[in-house]
């Protein structure tokens, strides 16, 4: 009997998985019949640790350039690439895959593809596989490792009913994972709706005090600069990107060190409170994001790259968090997901037509007020987020603690 790492229940036996199961070798080449329409499976396509099946990608035979295997149920598909990554799929339906995945099928006097697909996915199985690998950049599982895994073995009624078990906790996790998205969604339409009730909108009568004015005329605006990128830290000067922004703020720690002469910098260079607004993207939602430099980090100076624009407030008039807060209510946002052109897939910000919106601007005074008491709403808010992902960590630790343990014989 083959001895395993820690001890199985009675009735239970360690195998080897080349003693269970083995590789179906079909393939096809789509491209050889172009307009037939194939059912596709991509790694791309399957979420790391997704437990249900995908969604197929319906895809012309001239769309699938390389070689695929052939998939159909009683299946299981291992994900080869990465294996840390978790990607197994248990199909019930007939398709053609990337050879990117492994096609198992089962001895099944001993073996059930659904318990089988369930310990791929097992911690333990994980860990074993990510040890096991070859290639550096893009690695994959070393198959004489993986026909040589353990797995551990009880009867097949046992297996079955492991599996029903593994499947009724997963379901009610699932609609954990979607009741705490409901929640993250509802704290982010809470957040919206705080800032449209903020600010005043065109055509509404202005609190006393208030005037519209446009963008332009309480900030000057600049697009930013790019250089060669420097050999040495010391050598060159850290350039803003939108890998930068995080959320409302800049995060500069990871800008890339660029040369640039030094006739230059005095006009690039962020101040505390200056905008940064993401000219360019190939996201629609991206484009015209708003940020806010907070200041430097142990007096470093800090430029922006050539792809964002800076808007700089006349701080006399207004004050850099009312506009970031305001740029980011329904209102504003609709402007510059309106202000958008396309070249080659990459859409760019219409700056002009960014920089002649109306902003609702209070006095100074009352500009403090509001941004204390977005500051303190948008916490809270805060709280709630992080909780809600504190749960979603919870829930995928809770989903690994039942297959380790379903596969030592204790659930």
């Amino acid at each position: 009997m083959t001895e395993g790492p820690y001890k199985l229940p009675k009735g239970w036996r360690w195998v080897r998985l080349g003693e269970v199961a083995y590789r179906e070798s079909k393939t096809i080449k789509p491209a050889e019949e172009p307009s037939k329409i194939f059912r596709y499976l991509g790694m791309e396509h399957l979420d790391a640790g997704q437990w249900e099946e995908p969604i197929y990608v319906e895809l012309e035979g001239a769309m699938i350039k390389s070689q695929a295997i052939i998939f159909y149920p009683g299946m299981v598909l291992y994900g080869k690439l990465r294996p840390y990554l978790n990607k197994v799929v248990i199909p019930t339906v007939e398709g053609v895959a990337s050879t990117e995945f492994v096609p198992l099928l089962t001895n099944n006097n001993f073996l059930i593809p659904e318990y089988l697909g369930a310990y791929l996915r097992s911690p333990f199985f994980v860990s074993y596989a990510s040890r096991n690998t070859s290639g550096s950049r893009q690695p994959r599982v070393q198959f004489g490792a993986f026909w040589d895994a353990l797995i551990p073995l009880p009867p097949i009624s046992e297996q079955k009913r492991i599996v029903e078990r593994i499947n009724d906790l997963f379901s009610r996790i699932r609609e954990a994972k979607r009741l705490r998205q409901e929640a993250q969604q509802e704290a982010e339409r809470l957040w919206q709706s705080v800032l449209a009730d903020t600010f005043p909108k065109p055509g509404t009568k202005l609190p006393n005090g208030w005037q519209w004015v446009g963008l332009y005329e309480v900030c000057q605006h600049k697009t930013g600069i790019w250089g060669p990128e420097s050999s040495h830290p010391d050598q060159g000067l850290p350039i803003v990107r939108s890998t930068e922004i995080e959320g409302f703020l800049i995060r500069p720690q990871t800008a890339s060190i660029r040369i640039v002469s030094n006739d230059r910098i005095e006009a690039f260079k962020l101040e505390a409170e200056d905008i940064l607004v993401n000219k360019s993207s190939g996201s629609a939602h991206l484009v015209g994001w708003p940020a806010i430099f907070e200041g430097s980090i142990e007096g470093k100076i800090f430029l922006f790259s050539n792809f964002m624009l800076r808007l700089r407030p006349n701080r006399e008039k207004i004050l850099g968090w009312f506009l970031l807060y305001y740029l980011h209510n329904p209102l504003a946002r609709s402007v510059y997901l309106r202000a958008q052109d396309t070249t080659s897939g990459l859409r760019n910000l219409r700056v002009n037509e960014f920089m002649k919106q109306l902003i609702p601007l209070p006095t100074l005074h009352e500009q403090h007020k509001i941004v204390a008491y977005l500051k303190r709403v948008y916490e809270k808010i805060q709280s709630l987020k992080e909780a809600q992902m504190q749960t979603e960590a919870e829930l995928q630790s809770l989903e690994q603690a039942i297959l380790d343990k379903a596969f030592r014989g204790e659930l």
